[in-house]
């Protein structure tokens, strides 16, 4: 019986966004800010539009550095700024 409520509860877990984007910032203890790029389409003009925005992540372990390009993930609220946590360091900056 309870078996079967685990199983409920995991599969009802939303969809889990991810983003990937360059380390802004690392100063703060245990967060990055990653600057997270977004393409659109101008609805009248049809011209792609590049459109960033800068989100807090979780680094647990504090080894991703200013420049990394980084793999975040969407998360419950673990702050009154962070919803995401770092996934994986594609790249470390040179």
């Amino acid at each position: 019986m309870a078996n079967e409520e685990k199983t409920s509860a995991a599969s009802t877990r939303g969809y889990r966004k991810t983003r990937r984007g360059y380390v802004t910032s690392d100063k703060m203890d245990k967060t990055i800010v990653v600057e997270v790029e977004d393409r659109v389409k101008h609805a009248l003009y049809g011209k792609i539009i590049r459109r960033t925005s800068k989100v807090k992540a979780h680094d647990e372990l504090g080894t991703a550095g200013v420049g990394d390009l980084v793999v975040i993930s969407e998360t419950r609220p673990l702050s009154a700024s962070k919803r995401w946590r770092l996934v994986e360091i594609l790249e470390k900056a040179k």
